[in-house]
């Protein structure tokens, strides 16, 4: 086969969601792979590296399919979960004899989810579900080769499923969406409980007490634009095997000179070129856009630093938000909250250039937003102009202070009220819920206004 194939990405999102236009599947911990069926075969990771000799038993793909180029995940399986530690060892084993002991120990699994090209012709614009049609068709499976299964519309129910199992999360995939090489789609979307994303690592700390002989705490970056940024260290997650292990892959990258601006630690470091990336997880990321409760989960051998860029730890949705605000200036919170309450609402007073009152109501992960001129309505039958501004994120929810001159929406920001609300229907064209706070209370619905714009809607205090 003469084509090279970049797998598509999955963008994050923090809720799950239910819907027939999509397929929702697990996600696994594993490395995902490309595989060239032909004559030979071919098992690439993201980086092309090549596989097949790290998991020889996955040589039966020869009998499986033919002519083909398949896209899935390689996962080494411990008590029903994919251990991903007991993987990147696999992965890193070189020695023949070690590779053949641990493959009958520690078996591998590929789990194919997609099918690229057949016979030849690439198959990358077809809908997904024509793909895995085919691909059903193509392949069979193995003692070391399975389908990925999945489930059609219920993404709520499939993803609390997963993670009474135990597993890390879901991908949502959009049933018409043509294959995207080398993209990070909002066609895929990546649902876990627990946010995690993968980091450069630039350099380590000077190990105290217990830790004096290999190092305290890793020193973490991000690429945005091509240029480096610091998202802060981790200093937990780690055995004494792994990090001996770590210290030993350190030494050939070392360097005397400083290879990341911005890092603010005391303690004395030891500067990596940027050579490794490891995967990171986290509980959300700070306003100074740093991780916070960050945990180290492994090397991730399997990519490049340079594909590990900002928008990992930015929410899905709050693109336009992050776009119009400076945040070394304004104090606004840059998001990154981890799964909300999902049914949280606020209303600000915002006194800019003209006093107008902020409605945000929880959705999908962000907090939905109105400007409301005239304020949210108190009595039955009354109705005001509400119009639709860009998402903000869950942490906006708790945020008062002042926003200064030259900035978007400079002024002062007050919460009116906020609490939770009941949520009866949401259409595209209408919205009915019901507010539970300590001021505003009962049932309301936003209409859209279609004769005055796309952003214009309606707030109408509903009788009860």
């Amino acid at each position: 086969m003469k084509r090279l194939y970049k797998p598509m990405l999955a963008q994050p999102t923090n809720a799950a969601f239910t819907s027939k236009d999509w397929i929702f599947e697990i996600k696994w911990d594993g490395i995902r792979a490309i595989s060239y069926v032909s004559n030979g075969l071919s098992v690439q990771s993201r980086n092309g590296k090549e596989l097949k000799y790290n998991f020889p038993e996955l040589e039966e793909l020869k009998t499986l399919a033919s002519d083909a180029v398949l896209d899935g995940e390689i996962v080494v399986m411990k008590e029903g979960k994919a251990d991903f530690q007991t993987l990147l060892e696999r992965a890193n084993t070189t020695n023949p004899r070690d590779i053949e002991h641990m493959s009958s120990r520690f078996p591998a699994t590929y789990v194919v989810f997609d099918i690229l090209e057949k016979d030849g012709q690439p198959l990358l614009d077809l809908p997904l579900t024509e793909r895995k049609k085919m691909l059903t068709e193509q392949m069979k499976e193995g003692k070391h080769v399975v389908f990925s299964l999945f489930v059609e519309e219920a993404g709520e129910a499939y993803y609390e499923a997963a993670l009474k199992k135990g597993i890390e999360g879901i991908i949502a995939k959009k049933k018409d969406s043509p294959y995207q090489q080398g993209v990070r789609s909002q066609n895929w979307l990546k649902i876990k409980k627990v946010a995690s994303c993968d980091c450069v690592i630039f350099g380590y700390t000077k190990g105290e007490g217990a830790r004096e002989e290999t190092f305290g705490a890793l020193i973490l970056g991000l690429y945005e634009n091509g240029k480096a940024v610091y998202v802060g260290k981790v200093g937990t997650g780690f055995t004494e095997d792994a990090m001996a292990l770590l210290l030993k892959a350190f030494k050939p990258f070392e360097v005397s000179e400083k290879t990341l601006n911005g890092v603010d630690v005391p303690e004395q470091i030891t500067w990596l070129t940027p050579e490794l990336v490891c995967e990171i997880g986290y509980q959300s990321v700070t306003n100074e856009g740093k991780l916070r409760m960050a945990r180290f989960r492994g090397l991730r051998t399997d990519k490049k630093p340079s594909e590990c860029s900002i928008d990992q730890i930015t929410q899905i949705g709050l693109r336009e938000y992050i776009a119009k605000r400076d945040f070394v200036a304004t104090p606004e919170p840059i998001g990154g909250e981890i799964g909300g309450k999902g049914r949280t609402f606020v209303v600000h007073e915002h006194h800019a250039r003209r006093l107008h009152f902020d409605l945000r109501l929880e959705k999908d992960g962000v907090l939905k937003s109105w400007a409301v001129p005239k304020g949210v309505p108190e009595q039955a039958g009354e109705r005001r102009l509400a119009v639709e501004t860009e998402n903000h994120p869950l942490d906006y929810a708790g945020f008062e202070g002042v926003i200064p001159r030259g900035q978007y929406g400079a002024g002062t920001v007050k919460i009116l009220d906020k609490g939770e609300y009941d949520l009866k229907a949401w259409e595209e064209d209408k919205i009915e819920f019901s507010l539970k706070g300590e001021k505003l209370r009962g049932r309301y619905v936003l209409a859209r206004f279609k004769k005055a714009g796309e952003k214009q809607w309606l707030l109408l205090k509903a009788r009860e």
